[in-house]
């Protein structure tokens, strides 16, 4: 996934910040509790294409990150 294009791009529910999973290639939004798919390289940010996360999930992925982010 390119730096540049994670930088720009935010969850197209709420607007907040992104984390790449690159285990599963997608993009995690703890906010709206939604993980975007990549596919050939390209992120759908669609939210019927995204799943839904648990609420396991978002704590773990919260915890991995810096304050400032969450």
């Amino acid at each position: 996934m390119d730096k540049k294009l994670l930088d720009i791009l935010v969850c197209p529910v709420t607007k907040g910040p992104l984390i790449y999973d690159r285990d599963n290639q997608e993009l995690i939004s703890c906010s709206a509790r939604l993980a975007y798919p990549i596919r050939d390289e390209i992120p759908v940010m669609i939210e019927d294409e995204a799943r839904s996360l648990s609420h396991e999930e978002v704590e773990q992925w919260r915890k991995k990150q810096p304050t400032s982010v969450r």
